[in-house]
């Protein structure tokens, strides 16, 4: 058990081992932004203590960032913490807006063995990113420290002490491979797997090993986006090597994905379009060599399609937050007010593809406040509103009056369908029974009574559930009395003006609702009943309803009524007028008509139908903010025939087909600023207007509106030049610019002391810079410059102090670049491109001149700006070479500044070459400097040899930099030439030397007649075979010049500094080594400098050879250097 437990520690320190800094895959456009550090303060690697919390703490700096950093916290390659937020894991945020830097901290509560490995957090903020990388390693704590494990305490077991390891153990490890590390330790008793790697880690030093097949590798690791391209490159020694890539040990194919290329010692491997299977340690193999990487394949962040719409609704209402993200599998976190909302009796959470929806069955008012939804790649928004429930009476009860055996029904009607209720009478409940019935339909609530009785009369009162509320009508039993003696009476109407009538017969009707109006007739024998609307009979208002009827016999036709919207309904003693549905054009005037022999009675009824407000009209917006906007529009043509008490608004975000109420109470007037919106989203709005009736129909929705708020003043207003007549500005752009961004800058001017602003550009400027134009000369200005955008103008940045406008003069100054501060060298047919800044105002006069004379700007292009002016040659030739000086004037002021060219070429052959003697198998060669040296010092010597048999040229001596050289290993019998080549700074000449003679090796065996021997005469004069050489020294470091000469008898050597003798001089110190001639100074200075002259005396005669010595003090930016 412990092998099994001591090998999955390897393992998970083997994973960590392998998380390594990504980089960017070479020929592929970079996957992330560019790299910045943004961290202030960086998580730190700790060891934990099993069973505590441990914190770490991330800061960043968001003073140069325009928006709001994103944080991500990631464990192992790319396991990303955020959907892991819980109890064990705890994410905070706090931002300080003095310091600007925002704080990040992950918590993880009760630490286990899980949680080791290597963790990295991620910064990125638009074009910006930064990450950095900390471990975390878990300790187990002591017997008493902190609560019990017990699954920790069964796996306890008594174990042998380990013993101690040998140094010759440690060297079996360092020299095994790590496959075999666990059976190693296994053999010698260490359990310790983990400690065992960190110390083996620590004692092992892996050395680079050079590989033969490969000049360059794969890097350790790439990181590619999941669905881009990816490519792998190796440069191998042996371009005709073949190469296998495999692909987690399995050998891959070229195919439309995988595409292999060979350019030159070059292999690259090509993967297109990466999937999460191509997430694998990839290898290339040549030969036995190979060369390993890791792939990781990064998913592309998951984004919000669809935003979250706000919500408004009364209490009890049910509540559904919808949102659409850009991928079906990915996982959404759901947070009120800053908390995460978690899965319980209050809320649900579905999906359904890419849809994901919070609801909330039943809202209350705790539950008011902002939603937020998160997902990997964006976040958004909403606002939930609830309101108060507010019950409005639709229809109250009416007032009866009945007789026995008659039908009492009382009906009244409520705003909300699902209100119930209870009746009372006289303030006891009402039971149903089979004479008593009560029925909820809809909105509508009724008390039916059958067979009304006496003691049926009373008060009777509904009350709506849950609503203080109560409504109350009255019950009449009328009585009636039978006389059984004939008699005539005259007829008379009994009108009722205490049930819908408002005023005396006046009855008012809602559209739509139906009327029914009892007359009450009595008379004897019974009356004729004739119902007219205006002048004319009923009948011919409503065609084929017959309200006009003629009864003989009121006990006869009792009951009986004419089918039709608008009707009569004639029973004993009554008469009822029913309109179903009642309509505006049924509004007019009433009369009734009852005739017996007895006599005649008339009455008139008016009829008013009233109805809801028409909608309102020409809704618009008016103005714009940063949060808000102001609604207007004009009241509804037509009132319904009630006053209209006020308005209801809605409004939604384009695209949306969620309207959001944004006021329960009315709102009595015709402009309305609404609140509580989103910068930058486009808005509908509507407008219900509401009377005595109910709501109207909505209005057309407006035209859409974005609420954006002008952007704050511009930043650091500053002058950057002034001019006679002119003056330069400059400033940065807002702090605050919003989501309408920013159309351009307006400036102004005007004169110190004065009111009235001056628009200096037509139109707005783009650019942070601008100069106003035409000012007058000496006069004292301010200025101020406002952004523009769509919302309107910001608030001005108006300058502090005026500006005299007036040319400053400026002392002239050449600002030469350091490299032309040495000799610039270019060679022969090369451009010459020379920008020499310089300062100073006004505009100085620039000129140039070449060795002291006027330039000729047919051979030379000078071009000169207000601040710079530049040297242009198109194709260099020698005669360019020479001293220019730039000369830059201002008045009686003045700076120079001298630059040295020098035009290069390749030099010309050397001259006289000679073989001046053969011996054996070896060849003396001596020549003479080329006449033409290029311009530039000659740097040395190729010689080459050739047999005349075969005549081809071998190389013998290269950069020889000596007019001699010696030439061996020449072949017995041949005859060589030889030819020789200069060379500088800009290569070897065109053409060589050819040597005069040749050299004859003879072959050996050969008799040789012997000339006799005559001694010759070594006596020479004095000759320099190497001369001295011009040098540049730096003062304070000792330096030294040397020649050689040879000549017999041994020649006298004198040394002179500026033809002066040099004596005993202790600075100076003298050697003569076989010839080789050196004069050594110590720490020359720069009294030093000067020419130096070799004089070698003897009786044949005297020669000297001089060089110039130039000593040169450090400044101290070379010294830095």
């Amino acid at each position: 058990m412990s092998i099994n437990v001591g090998f999955q520690q390897f393992i998970s320190v083997y994973t960590v081992s392998l998380t390594l800094p990504v980089e960017h895959v070479p020929g592929e456009e970079p996957q992330m932004s560019q790299i910045s550090g943004l961290f202030v303060e960086k998580p730190q690697t700790v060891t934990a203590i099993k069973g505590k919390n441990v914190t770490f703490v991330a800061k960043v700096d968001s003073s140069q960032m325009l928006r709001k950093p994103t944080m991500k916290w990631l464990k192992g390659k790319w396991m990303d913490l955020g959907s892991k937020a819980g109890k064990h894991l705890q994410f905070k945020e706090s931002y300080d807006r003095n310091t600007k830097i925002y704080t990040y901290e992950l918590t993880i509560v009760k630490v286990v063995d899980g949680d080791a490995g290597g963790y990295r957090c991620e910064v990125t903020s638009k074009d910006k990113c930064d990450s950095c990388t900390f471990d975390i390693s878990v300790e187990d704590a002591g017997e008493d420290a902190g609560e019990l494990d017990f699954s920790g305490l069964l796996k306890k077991r008594k174990q042998k002490e380990e013993p101690e390891i040998d140094v010759d153990v440690w060297e079996i490890l360092k020299n095994a491979k790590p496959c075999d590390y666990e059976k190693i330790a296994f053999q010698y008793g260490i359990t310790d797997l983990r400690g065992l790697l960190k110390r083996l880690k620590k004692m092992k030093k892996v050395e680079p090993k050079k590989s033969d097949a490969f000049l360059k590798k794969l890097g350790p690791a790439y990181s590619v986006e999941k669905g881009k391209k990816i490519h792998l490159n190796v440069e191998l020694s042996d371009p005709n090597a073949q190469v296998r890539w495999l692909r987690n040990g399995q050998e891959i194919k070229p195919s439309a994905k995988y595409i292999f290329e060979s350019v030159g010692g070059i292999r690259k491997l090509t993967i297109n379009k990466c999937t999460l299977a191509d997430d694998a340690a990839y290898e290339c193999v040549v030969g036995e060599e190979k060369s390993f990487t890791e792939v990781f394949v990064q998913e592309p962040p998951v984004t919000i399609t669809k935003m979250l719409d706000d919500i408004h609704v009364v209490v009890g209402e049910k509540v559904e937050f919808e949102v659409e993200v850009s991928d079906e599998g990915a996982n959404v976190k759901w947070m009120k007010d800053g908390v995460e909302l978690s899965r319980d009796g209050k809320y649900r959470f579905k999906k359904d593809g890419t849809k994901h929806w919070l609801i909330i069955n039943e809202a209350t008012a705790e539950d008011i406040g902002t939603y937020y939804v998160y997902t990997s790649g964006g976040e958004s928004k909403a606002e939930l509103e609830v309101e108060e429930k507010e019950l409005e009476v639709l229809q109250s009860i009416a007032d009866l009056t009945l007789k026995a055996a008659e039908q009492a029904v009382f009906k009244c009607e409520v705003s909300d369908e699902k209100v119930t209720g209870k009746w009372f009478k006289d303030g006891v409940e009402v039971t149903p029974s089979n004479r008593i019935k009560m029925t909820h339909i809809g909105r509508t609530h009724k008390l039916v009574i059958d067979d009304v009785k006496p003691e049926d009369a009373g008060d009777y009162t509904f009350v709506p559930d849950g609503y203080a509320l109560s409504l109350s009508a009255k019950l009449n039993f009328l009585e009636i009395k039978i006389d059984y003696v004939p008699r005539q009476e005259p007829p008379k109407i009994h009108l009722d003006t205490t049930g819908s009538f408002v005023n005396k017969n006046t009855i008012i009707v809602v559209a739509g609702n139906k009327l029914r109006f009892d007359v009450d007739i009595t008379g004897e024998p019974p009356p004729t009943v004739c119902w007219k609307k205006g002048d004319t009979p009923s009948d011919s208002d409503f065609a084929g309803e017959h309200l006009d009827q003629h009864k003989t016999s009121m006990e006869i036709h009792a009951g009986l009524s004419t089918e039709g919207r608008v009707r009569v309904e004639t029973r004993k003693n009554l008469s009822y007028f029913v309109i179903e549905g009642a309509e505006r054009s049924d509004e007019g005037l009433y009369h009734i008509t009852v005739t017996n022999p007895a006599g005649e009675d008339k009455a008139d009824v008016m009829v008013k139908i009233v109805d809801v407000p028409d909608p309102p009209e020409n809704v618009k917006c008016t103005a714009v903010g940063e949060d808000s906007a102001s609604i207007q529009w004009d009241p509804p043509k037509f009132d319904g025939g009630v006053p209209v008490k006020g308005y209801l608004m809605e409004r939604k975000k384009k695209g949306s087909s969620r309207w959001t109420r944004l006021n329960f109470d009315i709102y009595e007037s015709t402009t309305y600023e609404a609140k509580k919106m989103i910068e930058g989203v486009l808005y509908e709005m509507r407008v219900f207007a509401v009377n005595g009736i109910g709501i109207s129909q909505p209005s057309a929705s407006s035209k859409p509106f974005m609420p954006i708020a002008p952007t704050s003043e511009p930043t650091r207003l500053t002058v950057e030049d002034v001019t006679d007549g002119t003056c330069a500005l400059k400033w940065l752009p807002p702090e605050r610019i919003g989501a309408g961004g920013i159309d351009g800058y307006i400036i102004e001017y005007c004169v110190e002391g004065a009111t009235e602003w001056v628009q200096a550009n037509e139109t707005p400027v783009e650019k942070n810079s601008y100069r106003v134009r035409g000012l007058p000369v000496g006069e004292k200005m301010l200025f101020r410059v406002t952004a523009v955008n769509i919302a309107g103008r910001s608030p001005p940045a108006v300058m502090a102090q005026a500006v005299t406008i007036r040319e400053i003069v400026e002392r002239p100054k050449i600002r030469l670049p350091r490299q032309l501060r040495t000799k610039y060298i270019k060679r022969v047919g090369e451009k010459v491109n020379l920008v020499i800044p310089f300062q100073g105002k006004p505009r100085p006069v620039v000129t140039w001149l070449k060795d002291g004379a006027p330039l000729d700007t047919k051979l030379v292009n000078i071009r000169t700006s207000d601040v710079d002016t530049i040297l242009f040659i198109r194709q260099a030739a020698r005669e360019h070479s020479g001293q220019y000086t730039l000369s830059v004037q201002i008045e009686n002021m003045e700076d120079k500044v001298t630059l040295e060219i020098q035009i290069v070429d390749k030099p010309g052959p050397p001259i006289a070459a000679t073989v001046t003697d053969v011996w054996g198998f070896n060849a003396a060669l001596e020549w003479k400097p080329p006449k033409d040296n290029g311009n530039c010092e000659i740097t040395g010597y190729t010689i080459q040899k050739a047999d005349l048999k075969t005549k081809e040229w071998f190389m013998v001596l290269e950069h020889n930099r000596r007019p001699s050289c010696t030439v061996s290993d020449l072949v017995m019998g041949n005859e060589y030439t030889f030819r020789v080549f200069s060379e500088n700074i800009c290569g070897m000449s065109d053409d060589a030397g050819i040597s005069k003679n040749t050299a004859a090796i003879t072959k050996t065996g050969l008799k040789q007649k012997q000339q006799p021997y005559k001694e010759k005469d070594m006596c020479s004069s004095p000759k320099f075979i190497t001369p001295l050489v011009d040098r540049s020294v730096i003062a304070g470091y000792s330096a030294a010049i040397s020649c050689a000469v040879r000549g017999h008898p041994k020649p006298k050597i004198i040394w002179m500094k500026n033809k002066m003798i040099i004596g005993e001089n202790p600075k100076y110190l003298m050697q003569n080594n076989q010839g080789v001639l050196t004069l050594n100074i110590r720490k020359p200075s720069l009294f030093d400098g000067g020419k130096y002259t070799c004089r070698a005396i003897n009786d044949l005669g005297q020669d000297e050879v001089e060089c110039k010595l130039e000593v040169r003090v450090v400044t101290e930016k070379e010294a830095k250097k």
